[in-house]
């Protein structure tokens, strides 16, 4: 008998804490983009048969209502996709899964970096089927398969990425769900993939290494419609938004259009060598730039084939966007092979000194898919074999000059020297002297809230960017462990081997290398 509808069901899994317990905050940072971008390309309805969906992300529900959506419904047929799922978000994507299934729900699909970039051959064949490319390869095929019958194992094998991004504009989300976070934000792709090769960093094995961007119109509309359903901040989350071929002339467009809606983006380094753009970013809205830095050893950087940053140019960053009122947010990995306490206590020293407004700090983790992950797994150095712990804060591998506890405990300390009063002070009222304008109010928000959040976080030996603040407890590892070996054979999953790319896709990043060449 043919159902009478479809129900989609989003759900953003979260991550299990070291306590076990599932991490989720009263109040999230940022909504999560994949959410709303796989909202957005569901359609009303597939093959004539009405199509509705829900979202949730489990970071920023605090009560276990939204688990009775993972429940076949009489009438419909239920399809359960687990979106932008991480390697340290795969055992609680799972354990959902796992769930579902056990309730009766018909279909379930995973997808997100792990699924792109890791073998997951040893958990297909269970009831779960995984997504191995771009949602815009393979979701229409996934829903027609939801709705008629059984998924197929994977979707997307034969290549991951698109050539070209013509995805529809956004639908943000709900006033409602907005309220969920601290301040009522939305993440933005106006383009997609990364020209360098960071041997820890995982993009260029997600999205590729050709920038490829969507019409600047999709992205003015996406803003049109943020600024009409409540949304007050965006964030352009493209890793390299300097690089975007179209930036010039998106923002161009939005000062025309007097969008102002304040934003903040991720640039490389190289921006340092463009005031033009940044002075350009100032005036359309952009109140903050994130800037992976990572280290001020050259020697770390060149090992990590990070050879586009020049430490010697970074304090270039900080005083352009000082005389065009940006705030900076400096981006640092602590324990690079080559590290040792001393060097990390001389960048932490070197940063305090430069002063840019906000900083995060990582603990360098090999992200399975990755070629540093590869390399160290190789080695035989990754110690760590439960994957909820490849976060960027605990400690997974054998360093060779590093303390473990020692070196993470730095983590902590770096946040509360870096946040400390004396340093925090004179930024906000640097950022207060500044002429005030719809820019001004995110930026002394976001320098407050970082040192607020950051000291707070580290006492607690808890990550400040972990996904939210006032972290609740409700449910735990061990309420979804026998549901886990039930379904799948295993209390944890095996450390999984990387994907290597299809001939088509590494076609693709040839092509991206020789036009960065020339």
């Amino acid at each position: 008998m043919a159902s009478s509808a479809l129900r989609v069901v989003l759900v953003k899994p979260s991550k299990y804490g070291e306590d076990g317990s599932v991490e989720r905050f009263r109040r999230g940072f940022m909504p999560n983009s994949t959410l709303a971008h796989l909202a957005s390309l569901t359609p009303a309805a597939v093959d004539g048969v009405p199509c509705g969906v829900s979202t949730v992300d489990e970071y920023v529900h605090a009560d276990l209502e939204y688990l009775e959506l993972l429940r076949p419904v009489a009438g419909a047929r239920t399809l359960l996709a687990l979106v932008g799922v991480q390697s340290h978000q795969l055992q609680r994507a799972l354990d959902l899964a796992a769930l579902a299934l056990d309730r009766g729900v018909e279909a379930c699909v995973l997808g997100g970096p792990h699924a792109m970039t890791c073998d997951t051959t040893g958990l297909q064949g269970r009831g779960v089927s995984f997504a191995l490319a771009e949602a815009e390869l393979v979701w229409a095929a996934i829903l027609r398969d939801a709705l008629a019958g059984p998924l197929r194992p994977v979707y997307g094998e034969d290549g991951r990425w698109q050539e070209r991004l013509d995805p529809p504009p956004l639908v943000p989300p709900s006033r409602r769900d907005l309220r969920r976070y601290a301040v009522p934000l939305l993440g933005v792709y106006p383009a997609r993939g990364c020209p360098y090769t960071c041997n820890f960093c995982s993009v260029i094995k997600v999205a590729g290494r050709a920038v490829r961007s969507q019409p600047v119109e999709t992205t003015l509309e996406t803003l049109r419609r943020a600024a009409a359903g409540g949304v007050r901040l965006v964030m352009f989350t493209s890793d390299n938004f300097n690089k975007y071929p179209q930036v010039r002339e998106l923002l161009e467009a939005m000062i025309a259009e007097r969008v102002r809606l304040p934003f903040f983006a991720q640039c490389d380094v190289q921006i340092e060598r463009d005031e033009e753009l940044l002075e350009l970013m100032a005036r359309a809205g952009c109140f903050q730039i994130f800037v992976g830095v990572e280290s001020f050893r050259r020697e770390a950087l060149r090992d990590a084939h990070k050879l586009q940053n020049h430490p010697e140019r970074y304090a270039r960053i900080v005083e352009m966007c000082r005389r065009h009122g940006v705030t900076t947010h400096f981006s640092n990995i602590l324990g690079f092979p080559t590290d040792t306490e001393e060097t990390i206590r001389e960048h932490l020293a070197t940063l305090r000194r430069l002063g840019p407004d906000l900083a995060s700090f990582y603990v360098l983790t090999p992200i399975p898919g990755t070629e540093q992950y590869d390399e160290l797994l190789g080695d035989g150095l990754i110690v760590e074999r439960d994957l909820d712990r490849f976060d960027g804060s605990c400690v997974t591998w054998r360093h060779p000059r590093l303390d473990e506890r020692r070196w993470r405990e730095l983590l902590w300390e770096s946040y509360r020297e870096f946040y400390r009063g004396v340093d925090v002070v004179p930024k906000l009222a640097a950022v207060l002297r500044r002429r005030w304008d719809f820019r001004t109010v995110a930026e002394a928000f976001a320098v407050v809230g970082a040192a607020v959040q950051s000291r707070l976080a580290a006492a607690a030996r808890a990550h400040p960017m972990a996904g939210g603040g006032w972290r609740v407890r409700r449910d735990g590892r061990a309420d979804y462990q026998s549901l886990r070996r039930q379904r799948f054979g295993c209390e944890l999953v095996p450390l999984p081997a990387s994907l290597s790319l299809s001939a088509r896709d590494a076609e693709i990043n040839r092509h991206a290398k020789l036009a960065i060449a020339r």
